[in-house]
């Protein structure tokens, strides 16, 4: 597993500290699992936007895989 350093302000890591002490994890699982939902999300909204172009534009695809 790769490591990956964040800069965070003081008060930022004072939160996700509390929020991990109140929630039995940690900071580092927690910042895990919000990158894992925005890449979620992100890998989500990419593929509907890409597949809206696709369907906008089929015409044009069609004749380019010519």
């Amino acid at each position: 597993m790769n490591a990956l350093a964040l800069p965070i302000s003081d008060a930022e890591r004072a939160e996700l500290a509390d929020l991990a002490d109140a929630t039995d994890s940690t900071p580092e699982a927690l910042a895990l699992e919000a990158v894992r939902a925005y890449l979620r999300r992100e890998r989500e909204r990419v593929g509907a936007q890409a597949a809206r172009l696709a369907v906008r534009h089929a015409g044009l695809l069609e004749r380019l895989g010519q």
